[in-house]
This record gives structure tokens, C-alpha cells and sequence, in this order.
């Protein structure tokens, strides 16, 4: 099995107790909850067996700490995880709608994991075959969207996978052109490509949608995945289009589902040894691929059916048991 490594941000998901917006001032409170995209998707692979490491930097403070031993618990490895003192804990306080739908107040300037140096990677790391994954979150600077275009080119340059979720939130960026000149720097070198039908509307910026699928495969992506939430998905290869309808699943909170969805691909590709160039080489109708894509909609419907984000994550005995046919 190859190893995945997800390099990004990590932070602590302050979940409030009440739904829909209410408004009670005194009386809310919030649960803390491990989180961050890359770490969630790190997770997910770990905790359905694979070898996953997570690359970032981690403050010292009382978060980080409780962060650090939930990477440990979750079974990701944490040896590509540097630590600092003067820099804190990203957080991000989350509320729920009354479907489980989710949005966020992030509190994140000059946190630790905007801190995370180029320096930090090893050419070791990318020995061997792998999959280096990340998200749009650290390209919200010009320091972190350099270290995060240096890690993506020397996966690149290793022949490994080079995946990436835009997974955008406008909320941390103070101005959405920048956004987008960013992202499609990144797209350029990736080799997978997953966003929403939201996200693909923000990309196209008002242009025909298929085009700019077409612009991302041109570019040199193997394989770019669009989610809907619980509408049916579509992926795109050079070979064609093919689509997959999500399980159902009675929605408790959103915050994971993308993430565990992410976390179960990978750990499939990982599973069954495919490569950059197998990846590349590979039908949109591979039998290989559409059973992995299925899988990860299997993990994705899991974890909306828990709150938080590492404590909605599936293990393979939760979706054989959540999933039977």
C-alpha cells in the first residue's frame, strides 16, 4: 500500500450546541472537536487502515496539544509535523443549520499552521510511490501559498499523486481574484482534482463549466471529481464522463463529509497501488476506479451521520455495517 501524506492545516473545530442560528446570548456553548481539511482527510485514510501522514506545523499551546494526540489516536503518523511556541491554534467556531449544514468564523492570522516553512519538507518524505494531498486554506498568504506550491512540486517531481480538494472558504480571503489565480496555479500541477459544484461555478467565473473541466484535464489533470452533496457526482478523464449517486443518510452535521469522501479515495487508490502513471493511464469506466469512487461516497454519507470531524470518520467495519446491500 502506497502512503499518503496531507500537508495543511490543522486547527480546532469549536462546534456550537444550538441549531439554525438561534440567537441566546449566555446560554450558547461550543465543543471542541480535531479539524482542518488536510488533517481530516489524513484521518480518514488512517482510520480505515491506511498509512497516512500528516505535514504541518503544530503550536505548543493547550489546542495543539489536544490536536497532536487526536492525530495519534486517529492512527496518522506524525513524523512530518514540526511544532513551534510563539505561534497559536487556529480555530474555527462552526454552526449548524437545521438540515446539519454548516458555516464558519474562523480565527486564523498568523497561526501555526500558516507558519510551516519550506525548509520543513524532506526529500525523503517522497521516497518510494505515494499521494501528497491539500487543500486551498494554505494559499490564503503569499508565504503559505509558496510553501504549499514548493510541496506540490516535489511531489510532482517524485512521480507521486498530486491531489488536491479546493475546498474554498471566501472567509479567509480577503480578496477572491487572488483566490482563484492561486487555485489554478496549484490545479496546474495536480494529477486529481476534487471540488463542488459550487466551487466549479466560483472557477468558471460565469464561463461554460464543461470548459473549464475541459481547461483543468488539458492542463495535465488525470482525473477531476465533482460533488453535489447528496445529488449525484460526476468525474472526468480525458476518456470521458461517468457519474455516481451518494447512499442516502440522515444528515447530522455536514463538516466532515468532503473530507471523509477525499480520505476514502485516496485510501483506495493507495490500497490498490495506483500510481501517477496508472492514474493517467487509467478509463473513466475502470472498474478499479468506479469502485473506489462508490467506497468514498460510502464514507463520505458515514460521516454525516455524526458531528465533528475526526469523530465522524468510518472505519471499514462502520461501512460495512452502515452500508449493507
Amino acid at each position: 500500500m502506497f502512503k499518503v501524506i496531507s500537508f495543511g492545516e490543522i486547527l480546532v473545530d469549536m462546534l456550537s450546541n444550538k441549531l439554525g442560528g438561534e440567537i441566546d446570548p449566555g446560554m450558547e456553548s461550543f465543543t471542541k472537536f480535531p479539524g482542518g481539511a488536510p488533517a481530516n482527510v489524513a484521518a480518514a485514510v488512517a482510520r480505515l487502515g491506511g498509512e497516512a501522514y500528516f505535514a504541518g506545523k503544530i503550536s505548543n499551546d493547550m489546542f495543539g496539544g489536544f490536536l497532536k494526540k487526536s492525530l495519534i489516536e486517529m492512527g496518522v503518523k506524525t513524523d512530518y509535523v514540526t511544532f513551534t511556541d510563539t505561534e497559536n491554534t487556529a480555530l474555527a467556531f462552526v454552526s449548524l443549520d437545521e438540515t446539519g449544514e454548516r458555516s464558519f468564523e474562523f480565527y486564523r492570522d498568523n497561526t501555526a499552521d500558516l507558519n510551516f516553512i519550506q525548509a520543513d519538507f524532506k526529500q525523503s518524505w517522497f521516497e518510494g510511490d505515494g499521494i501528497f494531498h491539500c487543500c486551498s486554506n494554505t494559499l490564503t498568504t503569499v508565504d503559505i501559498f509558496e510553501v504549499t506550491m514548493a510541496g506540490l512540486l516535489m511531489a510532482k517531481k517524485a512521480g507521486w499523486i498530486v491531489s488536491f480538494d479546493v475546498n474554498l472558504r471566501k472567509n479567509l480571503w480577503t480578496n477572491t481574484d487572488e483566490a482563484s489565480d492561486r487555485i489554478w496555479q496549484c490545479l496546474a500541477i495536480c494529477d486529481l482534482i476534487k471540488l463542488s459544484k459550487e466551487e466549479l461555478e466560483f472557477l468558471s467565473d460565469g464561463n461554460d463549466e464543461t470548459q473549464i473541466i475541459s481547461k483543468m484535464l488539458k492542463r495535465g489533470c488525470a482525473l477531476v471529481i465533482v460533488t453535489d452533496g447528496s445529488n449525484p457526482l460526476h468525474y472526468y478523464m480525458k476518456s470521458g464522463t461517468s457519474d455516481q449517486i451518494p447512499p442516502k443518510a440522515d444528515m447530522v452535521d455536514s463538516t466532515a463529509a468532503g473530507d471523509a469522501f477525499v480520505g476514502g479515495f485516496l485510501y483506495s487508490l493507495a490500497k490498490n497501488d495506483i500510481s501517477s502513471d496508472k492514474l493517467h493511464s487509467m478509463e473513466n469506466d475502470n472498474e478499479v476506479l468506479a469502485k473506489s469512487i462508490k467506497f468514498a461516497c460510502a464514507c463520505g454519507a458515514f460521516a454525516v451521520t455524526n458531528k465533528g470531524a475526526f469523530t465522524a470518520l468510518a472505519n471499514f467495519a462502520d461501512i460495512l455495517e452502515f452500508f449493507k446491500e
